[in-house]
């Protein structure tokens, strides 16, 4: 179990009692219907019994939801005090995954925000006058307050799972962890709730409300087999990084670190959401093909010798053989091919030139060789930050593209680089020597 950061505790404890703050006037109010109250509330929680959690040690991050047409119904059909009340028992109820933070912090979050982001949406709802409209079935004008409800618990989300993650991972709120607001799925959700309501008031009574949630279960259940696929996905590339760690002792680490520049270049660059993990992918797997090298070759403490620097150098096409059939690693195969081809095109395998290197292996290229000149190994020193920097300039146009170069460097220097130790070998250590920023990259990959 990991300890709950301070920060974090401080952000539960305010969402908790600000939602306890929210819920409180209906306790008071004499005209709350307790019955539908109670009824809404035994579906979400019906709904919630499967569980989702969230894993990384933050606690539970609501995303778009397949049942929050039930809240937003909510929202629709009850006072926003009362509305508050109806995701807190599912919240509460819950599976949440083993990992990371105490399951009942994690609850407890997950029960504060849900009722935070109900009760703005019903606040707003009845703000825009929608519980008028709806009574009076003034069609298509309830659409406005719906959508705006809508909009409003999907802000309220965003916000608080930008804050929650801020305070856990402690990242900067500008770079949080939640992706950015799609109205879209929010808008659908608003209009299943709508017409869960109107079912709901209508003279088939609240039971036929619940067909709605047919579609969005069968929704939910596809969304899960993604998960389930990615999941599967990520765990077989965790399984090759973890056998090249354990063969080359050189370089253990390496690996998820160059994947991790690779990513600050592409995002320096601006590519789309989507392609960043396929450029993770290409970092982390860039050195698979050192499973079919000789052991020996890759441990020996000295100098390479011709023959053994030719063997090493065909792990790149060994790689590139391994992966070959896992079709959801796309370009990030082609990374894996040709991550040592120099822009000069004296590189390798194919001695591949300028533009005909992908654009995906010119992004490892540079993550490779810079992670690899900041890290201590047991045959050289690393070199500081900024000398590896400035020695990927110097390279810039003969061996790395420029543009890869000039984004991991504005990259660096907004966020910072933790250098590394990845040899297991005592004793004392050669400095490292000037030349080529990839002068032993077909060693330390």
């Amino acid at each position: 179990m990991t300890a709950t950061p301070r920060a974090a505790g401080a952000v539960i404890c305010a969402a908790a009692l600000g939602a306890a703050l929210c819920a409180a006037p209906s306790l008071t109010a004499p005209d709350v219907p307790w019955t539908a109250v109670a009824l809404l509330a035994c579906v979400y929680a019906v709904c919630e019994l499967p569980g989702r959690g969230t894993g990384r040690g933050v606690p539970a991050a609501v995303g778009a939801g397949s049942f929050f047409p039930v809240l937003l119904a909510a929202a629709f059909l009850l006072p926003p005090a009362a509305a508050a009340l109806v995701p807190v028992p599912g919240a509460l109820l819950g599976a949440m995954d083993g990992s990371g933070t105490a399951p009942w912090i994690r609850r407890a979050w997950h029960a504060a925000e849900l009722a935070l982001a109900t009760w703005a949406a019903a606040a707003v709802y009845a703000w825009a006058g929608g519980a008028t409209a709806l009574d009076a079935a003034d069609f298509p004008y309830v659409l406005v307050p719906v959508l705006a409800a809508a909009l409003a618990f999907g802000l309220a989300l965003g916000a608080l799972d930008t804050l929650i993650r801020a305070s856990a991972e402690r990242t900067p709120p500008r770079r949080g962890a939640l992706r950015p607001l799609a109205p879209a799925p929010h808008a659908v959700h608003g209009l299943a709730g709508l017409m869960m309501a109107v079912l709901w008031r209508s003279s088939y009574g609240p039971v036929s409300a619940l067909f709605v949630l047919l579609p969005m279960y069968i929704s939910c259940w596809i969304f899960a087999q993604y998960h389930r696929e990615r999941a599967a996905h990520r765990a077989t590339i965790r399984a090759l990084v973890h056998a090249v760690d354990l063969k080359d002792r050189y370089t253990r680490g390496h690996s998820e670190r160059v994947g991790r520049a690779s990513v600050l270049i592409a995002r320096e660059l601006g590519m789309p959401e989507g392609r960043l993990e396929t450029i993770r992918f290409a970092g982390i797997l860039h050195d698979v093909g050192k499973l079919g090298v000789p052991t020996r070759v890759l441990r020996k403490d000295g100098p390479l010798t011709p023959e053994e620097r030719r063997v090493i150098e065909l792990h790149p096409e060994y790689g590139h053989e391994m992966v070959r059939g896992i079709g959801f690693l796309g370009e990030a195969r082609a990374a894996i091919l040709h991550h040592h081809e120099r822009l000069d095109g004296t590189g390798y395998p194919y001695g591949l030139a300028g533009g005909s290197i992908p654009e995906s292996a010119r992004v490892v290229a540079v993550a490779d060789a810079f992670d690899a000149m900041t890290s201590t190994r047991s045959y050289r020193r690393s070199r500081p930050v900024g000398d590896a920097l400035a020695e990927l300039r110097r390279c810039a146009g003969t061996q790395f593209d420029p543009l890869m170069v000039s984004a991991l460097v504005r990259a660096v220097e907004r966020e910072g680089w933790e250098t590394a130790v990845t040899s297991d070998e005592p004793g004392p250590l050669p400095a490292p020597q000037r030349g080529s920023a990839g002068a032993d990259r077909s060693r330390s990959g």
